[in-house]
């Protein structure tokens, strides 16, 4: 009984992915130079606005993102809601130098995404919650494995190396109502041989992993912790707060060291039956690992392996729709997923 169980949420799972792959095509992506910026009356149906143009005046021009602190001091609004908490500093690890330990500050380079849509039915029916379902998850992009976990497996709650990560309001895992997974992402098409051979190259130091693995927690903000002035101001629409999805990436394996996701949904503000979704991303990303050239451009068949590279899509070695993808595609796929899904 309980495998034809799972088999069936497998199956629905499946549909669920397969129906909302096919009219995810409905939803078409537009790029603007910011997504705040343009009123709901200008967005039309089945319209996505997508920004991750960081101001020319912070942004990195060698790897187009923004430095932490830059990011922090500019955007302070966008920093408190888009790090893992508002006080969220770069971390301070221990590294060994000659057999001593001392402290040493990891620096993070921000990806900003904002990402606006309309959803034909009003504010208080859009269902967020259906996020916190795990089978729901699992649709969204089947190439991704997740596993719930408890707050006593989520690694900054019990890994002293992990401290950086932890929540001083609260352990990560013990909010009402969230739900917590640990998920694996195996990396596809050519990566994962470019690593194998990057790792042979590499005698000493850690080691790439041929998968992503991360934990996060999803929750639905209860209404209590909505401050409806500061939402309001991050997505610059005048209108009451009704619903907040909050994502959590508070452990990775490698590559970045945390990341947000928060979907805001307002009332359309001249039409009660319809709304305005704001959704923002947020990934802090290693600047040690920007910052891998030389090992990778000095070999031939790894030229294109290159860090920065693959992250943001510009690589022969990008495949997918995931995040094998690049960080631009895979973040596009998942909000066109996500706004299908609520419109539903």
């Amino acid at each position: 009984m309980r495998a034809f169980h799972s088999l069936r949420w497998s199956l629905i799972a499946l549909a669920a992915f397969s129906l909302s792959a096919a009219r995810a095509e409905d939803f078409r992506v537009e790029e603007v130079p910011s997504v705040t910026a343009v009123a709901p009356g200008q967005i039309k149906a089945k319209t996505i606005l997508i920004s991750d143009h960081a101001d020319a005046k912070i942004r990195d021009e060698e790897t187009g993102l923004i430095r932490f602190e830059d990011w922090a001091r500019e955007k302070p609004l966008e920093k408190r809601y888009l790090s893992l908490f508002p006080d969220y500093a770069e971390p301070t690890i221990k590294v060994s130098v000659h057999g001593i330990e001392k402290p040493y500050t990891e620096k993070l380079h921000m990806y900003v995404v904002q990402a606006r849509f309309l959803i034909s039915k009003p504010a208080e029916a859009v269902d967020l919650g259906r996020f916190t379902n795990l089978d729901t998850l699992q649709a969204l992009d089947p190439s991704i494995n997740h596993k719930r976990i408890a707050l006593d497996q989520a690694r900054p709650n019990i890994d002293p190396q992990s401290a950086h990560n932890r929540n001083p309001a609260r352990r990560w895992c013990e909010a009402p109502q969230s739900l917590c997974i640990e998920s694996r992402y195996p990396l596809e098409g050519r990566i994962p041989v470019g690593i194998r051979l990057a790792n042979k190259l590499e005698e000493s130091g850690k080691k790439i992993s041929e998968s992503m693995d991360f934990q996060t927690e999803i929750r639905v903000l209860p209404q209590q912790e909505i401050d409806q002035a500061d939402l309001a101001k991050l997505t610059k629409i005048d209108a009451p707060v009704v619903g907040v999805l909050e994502q959590a990436l508070f452990d990775v394996n490698q590559v970045m060291q945390f990341g947000k996701l928060l979907a805001v949904v307002q009332p359309y503000p001249t039409d009660r039956t319809k709304s305005v979704v704001t959704v923002f991303m947020a990934l802090g990303i290693e600047t040690d690992v920007l910052q891998q050239k030389k090992e990778f451009a000095n070999v031939p068949v790894l030229r294109n392996l290159i860090p920065v590279q693959v992250l943001m899509g510009r690589s022969s070695f990008n495949s997918g729709n995931s995040i094998s993808a690049g960080l631009p595609s895979y973040v596009r796929n998942r909000i066109r997923a996500i706004a299908q899904l609520l419109d539903q």
